[in-house]
């Protein structure tokens, strides 16, 4: 096995960016990047911590986060979950932060780096409420630079394609899992048939 192990090297190895990966960075959300940001209901977000580094997938409806006024800010309240709030520890410990938009039948991605804080005052955690339900922290990142991301990962993978689509039944089911690694103490065949109505009530 070869293993890189210095930046010249790598940079010897794949040479220069072409012009466009580079003229493409912006430093805010320009309006180009607000209108794809805007129609983008799911994104990843990415956090680094004492532990190690972490990817939460964030999902609301279009227009998943509020960019600010000024395009030096996004935000992104922090919906309902599990509690493990591994995301949230790392900002907490280490405010930086990448995240991944992603738009439904787009192949072209959008990427915003920056610093991230929690914020939980009342009026801006009550302007993200939904069906009566506030979230209990927003996330708001300091954009430190915003791009877009060509298709041809969503290309190659065939993320829009229904044809690709996987069966459900065919791959292992969250209760399944969970069964497996409690000895049969959670989970199970009730977590999965009772997942859709708790689902339901727990989405906001």
């Amino acid at each position: 096995m070869a293993t890189i192990t210095s930046v010249e090297e790598l940079e010897g190895i794949y040479g220069k960016p072409v012009e466009a990966a580079v003229v493409k960075v912006a430093g805010s959300v320009t309006p180009v990047y607000r209108a794809l940001i805007g129609v983008s209901p799911f994104a990843v977000l990415a956090t680094v911590g004492p532990e190690g580094v972490g990817c939460s997938p964030r999902g609301d409806r279009s227009g998943l986060v509020r960019v600010s006024e000024d395009g030096r800010e996004v935000m992104m309240p922090d919906r309902r979950g599990n509690n493990r709030i591994d995301s949230l520890r790392n900002i907490v410990r280490d405010p930086r932060v990448g995240l991944l938009f992603l738009i439904p039948g787009v192949g072209h991605t959008v990427r915003v780096n920056g610093r991230a804080k929690l914020e939980v005052g009342e009026a801006l955690c009550d302007s993200f409420a939904v069906e009566g339900k506030r979230p209990r922290c927003v996330i708001v990142v300091e954009v430190g630079e915003v791009y877009f991301q060509c298709a041809r990962a969503v290309v190659r993978s065939g993320l829009w394609d229904a044809a690709a689509q996987v069966d459900p039944t065919t791959v292992p089911r969250p209760g399944e899992i969970l069964a497996g690694m409690s000895d049969g103490r959670v989970g199970g065949e009730g977590y999965d048939r009772e997942w859709p109505a708790r689902a339901r009530g727990t989405l906001w």
